[in-house]
């Protein structure tokens, strides 16, 4: 089996929400330089759900991560579990995209690789939620898609997989090449072992520029983008309390049901 794997290098999901602050003017979050970046936790699971495929039908597990000024040692994390190799998708031009030109980029990387069984995503990033790209890179691939898959099992050239519903799951049987987005009830991603880290630390990844890929300059990053974001900012949350009172159990009651009928709770 031939697997891809995409990832995301994203702020520690971990960190506190008081320590990051909103540029209001420019729309941008600002990161305190303590705060570490990590692979997007979702898509860790992918690619714990890829390393299984692979533990259980050999093959390889190739993993694609795209953004600028990557670190070595965050996005190596993927080759430390048990993947195979890691390709790049660094430069100043892919930054500030949305999830269609973000979609695009991997499109073409993924083509570029070649020959592939399945595509992994995590089931959205860990920053803006948004859970489009992996239906997105189905969509300019021409591939069949399955989201927020909790188990995936491949033989004979299908996949069948769980597929996480609103009471439950349900099981679907794809022909493959496909895309599958890789839900959290997958369980959790396995810890990097030793001699994996080690192994990792040898390995050097391809890094491509929107060149290398074919790009059009015009559909990546900030040039690519389809959306406008037209206010980013901290929701203010503000709490009152306000006390009644009675001389008797009796009458506080009675003092309660009468303030909330005038704000109208009840």
């Amino acid at each position: 089996m031939n697997i891809i794997v995409c990832v995301k290098q994203v702020p520690d999901p971990e960190a506190p929400p008081t320590s990051f602050k909103v540029d209001t003017t420019a729309n941008k979050m600002i990161v305190p330089p303590n705060i570490p970046p990590v692979i997007s936790p979702f898509d860790l699971q992918a690619v714990e759900g890829a390393l299984r495929v692979k533990d259980a039908k050999g093959g390889k597990v190739s993993v694609i991560s795209m953004g600028n000024n990557l670190q070595r040692d965050v996005v190596k994390k993927p080759l430390s579990m048990g993947a195979d190799e890691l390709f790049l998708l660094e430069d100043a031009a892919f930054e500030g995209g949305d999830s269609w030109s973000t979609a695009y980029a991997l499109s073409l990387a993924i083509k570029k690789i070649g020959q592939f069984d399945i595509i992994f995503f995590g089931r959205q990033a860990a920053d803006w939620d948004a859970g489009q790209v992996g239906s997105g890179v189905a969509e300019l691939l021409g591939l069949p898609c399955i989201t927020v898959a909790k188990k995936v099992d491949a033989a004979d050239g299908k996949a069948t997989v769980e597929r996480v519903v609103a009471d439950g799951f349900e099981v679907l049987e794809v022909s493959l090449p496909a895309v599958i987005t890789v839900s959290n009830e997958l369980g959790e991603p396995r810890y990097a072992t030793l001699k994996g880290i080690m192994a990792a630390a040898k390995k050097q990844p391809t890094v491509w520029k929107p060149q290398d890929i074919g790009a059009d300059a015009s559909r990546i990053g900030v040039a690519g983008r389809r959306t406008q974001l037209l206010k980013l900012f901290q929701p203010v949350k503000e709490a009152k309390c306000e006390i009644v009172a009675g001389e008797t159990p009796a009458e506080a009651a009675e003092k309660l049901a009468l303030r909330l009928r005038q704000v109208k709770v009840i």
